[in-house]
């Protein structure tokens, strides 16, 4: 977490934080979350004449909703945006909407029985969006447009989005949980996917028009494509480290994540162990492992 203390955080203002772009921070902080979710807001600010769109809206609560709507002020919420559907990012989708009349648009309604350990990222059953954004797909507004970037892995709908002004590419990439700057992103099956997750890394990697990220939680990261290959790199490494915990006879992830974080926070154990898993169910779909009940095994070494 962060060491500034709460009443240090900018929560309930709106931080300008570069070109067309305002981040207001929601009081939800948790070893999760960070210092809470940031809700974006995408737009020149005006005095009733501007257009803007809200990335992320965040949870529903009262006072970030009506941080939020102060913020806006007079401009038109033309599109309220959500990255995915984890409940610390789309429940305040709903009462934005009806208090703006703008619509919800974005990733794809999700809805599964998650039984990762993180209470704050269980699914928003609620979410219902007028508008699915396929990759590549945009949403406008007077000014700029907001292109999709399918990026799953985390969950199977997380989108990221790109910001462009008058058609030409900004250089800034609105990256959810995909990608943040503090930590690396928990991946949790049934629908977190690693095997998605590094296609989805490399593809970011590849863009190359990219020099800003603004992520959900953390800081924006001002060297992307060496953050992504950094993580891309850690991926990996953890991927090793799992081999030789098989290798040395330790086959169960209850017994591998005490051995492969110490010194990380007891209370993100839990999560750990659904990203361990998410790799082991990767190494099995690429005939390197192979599970037995909770032991795992090698069949081959890459």
């Amino acid at each position: 977490m962060n060491a500034l203390a709460e009443t240090d955080r900018p929560y309930t203002v709106a931080e300008p934080i570069g070109p067309l772009v305002r981040r207001v921070l929601a009081r939800n902080p948790s070893p999760f979350t960070y210092t809470g979710t940031q809700t974006y807001i995408v737009g020149a600010a005006g005095e009733g004449a501007g257009e803007v769109a809200v990335i992320d809206p965040g949870p529903d609560e009262a006072e970030h909703i009506d941080a939020l709507m102060a913020a806006i002020g007079n401009d038109k919420v033309v599109a309220i945006c959500c990255t995915h559907t984890h409940r610390d990012h789309s429940p305040a989708a709903a009462p934005l909407a009806a208090l703006t009349g703008a619509p919800i648009v974005g990733c794809a309604p999700l809805v599964l029985s998650d039984d990762g350990p993180r209470a704050d990222a269980s699914f928003d059953a609620g979410y219902a969006p007028d508008r699915v954004l396929a990759d590549g797909e945009a949403v406008s507004g007077k000014g700029w447009t907001l292109r999709a970037v399918a990026t799953p892995g985390h969950t199977s709908n997380h989108l990221c989005f790109a910001l462009e002004r008058d058609g030409e590419e900004t250089g800034a990439l609105f990256t959810g949980d995909h990608v943040m700057g503090w930590s690396t992103s928990v991946v949790s099956p049934p629908d977190g996917d690693m095997t998605a997750y590094m296609e989805s890394l490399a593809r970011l990697y590849a863009r190359e028009q990219d020099t800003v990220y603004y992520p959900a939680h953390g800081p924006e990261v001002t060297r992307p494509r060496q953050l992504v290959r950094g993580m891309i790199g850690h991926r990996r490494q953890r991927e090793r480290q799992i081999l030789r915990q098989i290798e040395s006879g330790v086959t169960t992830i209850a017994a591998m994540v005490p051995l492969m974080y110490k010194g990380v926070d007891e209370r993100l154990w839990p999560a750990a162990g659904r990203s361990v898993l998410a790799h082991l169910l990767d190494l099995e779909k690429r005939g390197i492992t192979m599970r037995q009940e909770d032991e795992w095994t090698l069949i081959a070494t890459n």
